[in-house]
């Protein structure tokens, strides 16, 4: 592949979510996992209002201490719509005597986590400009980054899950007592609650009582307009699997269990301990579970990206009483902190294979798009213009007769 043109790929992080921080480190360790002499890789950081920016600075993670976009070197960008474009528009609101350029890119590869980037919405934009992406589509992403909405999927499909209540923030708001009695009514303490578009543990509450069950839903209703209420999975254990691949061939990662002296991973538990992310955290791999429950947990993990219509990658979180053989799914993240690379570690890939891998998966699932059709001409337009518009639909239908 020497004699071949390098890739060009965007590594997109930071972003206008709560998870901000969290994509800059995985954003990090993206960028360093990709071999210069395959891959041109480009940074391109979302600060918390919305505005992108690319540049050399952007690749060390010490700069962002401080106000990285100020640093030179450092430019304002946008990943155009347009698929004449096909890529970045770098300063793209040059003046007069400065002028804009355009990064032509091959492949993106948003390290997002969360809101702006996790839910459909960048997914969204690479589909308009046609350039291939790394991770889940636009309906897997939103689906899956509303916990409401992938537990919803997830019956459907036989999976189980913890049984739950889920409210808005309108309904909190409106009627709290009524709410609390719905909750009272339907689930027992102690109980999880959860913004429900939100990961990283952020606006996550346990609650052993009334007085706690109202704090938690205050605080969750801070962060989403959506709150998920669940029961308690008590001597549970958290198990986590990693995937890797696209529709029938989805590979399957060893198991781990997160070891957490809390009722649960806090942010801080799972991000802030002993170094770089989330492989950092103290975890036991392989799980310490017998061989068929954890073929059951891998079968299921890639049952449920299946039935979400998952690519690409994930990190798939369950609930397990190992003695009593009951699991639940818990979550899917579709694009997981330090995308999971320390679990591929254990199956015999480096953070290079991983991330190479991806590539190709996006440019597979790229061409596979591109084997549908979408553009259809017709003489619509043509016969709109002779007959007028009206002429088109056809004409309203006639009043009734006054009686």
């Amino acid at each position: 592949m020497s004699a071949k043109r390098k890739l060009t790929v965007a590594v997109l992080f930071g972003g206008r979510s709560v998870e901000h921080d969290v994509s800059v480190v995985t954003g990090n360790q993206v960028l360093r996992a990709f071999d210069p002499e395959r891959y041109e890789v480009v940074p391109v950081y979302i600060d918390r209002d919305g505005r992108w920016f690319t540049g050399a600075p952007l690749l060390d993670l010490k700069n962002y201490r401080n106000e990285v976009i100020s640093l030179k070197g450092v430019e304002e960008a946008i990943l155009s719509p347009a698929t004449h474009h096909h890529g970045l528009i770098i300063d793209p609101t040059a003046g007069r005597f400065a002028k804009s350029s355009v990064k032509r890119l091959d492949v993106v590869f948003p390290a997002l986590h969360g809101s702006h980037g996790e839910d459909g919405t960048v997914q969204g934009l690479c589909e308009l400009a046609d350039i291939a992406y790394v991770g889940c589509g636009v309906l897997a992403s939103a689906a899956t980054n509303d916990k409401i909405m992938t537990k919803t999927i997830l019956k459907q499909h036989g999976i189980p899950v913890v049984d739950d209540v889920h409210l808005t923030r309108a309904e909190w708001e409106a009627n709290p007592d009524g709410v609390i009695a719905r909750i009272h009514a339907a689930l027992p303490y102690p109980l999880f609650i959860k913004p429900a578009t939100l990961g990283s543990s952020i606006g996550v509450g346990r609650a052993d009582d009334e007085a706690l069950l109202r704090a938690s839903l205050d605080v969750a209703a801070h962060f989403d307009r959506s709150v998920l209420v669940e029961r308690a999975i008590t001597d549970g254990v958290e198990i986590n699997c990693a995937l890797l691949g696209n529709a029938q061939q989805i590979r399957a990662s060893v198991l781990e269990l997160p070891v957490s002296w809390d009722k649960f991973l806090t942010y801080e538990e799972k991000y802030l301990r002993g170094g770089e992310g989330m492989k950092s955290a103290d975890r036991i791999i392989p799980a310490p579970i017998d061989a068929a429950l954890t073929a059951r947990i891998r079968e299921m993990a890639v049952r449920a990206f299946q039935a979400v219509g998952g690519r690409g990658t994930a990190r798939v979180d369950f609930l397990v009483k190992p003695e009593a053989g009951e699991v639940y799914l818990n979550e899917i993240n579709t694009m997981p902190g330090s995308l999971a690379f320390y679990l591929w570690q254990h199956e015999g890939l480096s953070a290079g294979d991983v991330v190479q891998q991806l590539v190709e998966l996006a440019r597979e699932a790229q061409a596979e798009k591109r084997r549908s059709t979408y553009n259809y001409q017709t003489n619509l337009i043509e016969v709109a213009a002779m007959r007028g518009l009206k002429g088109v639909k056809g004409r309203k239908a006639p009043r009734p007769a006054q009686s």
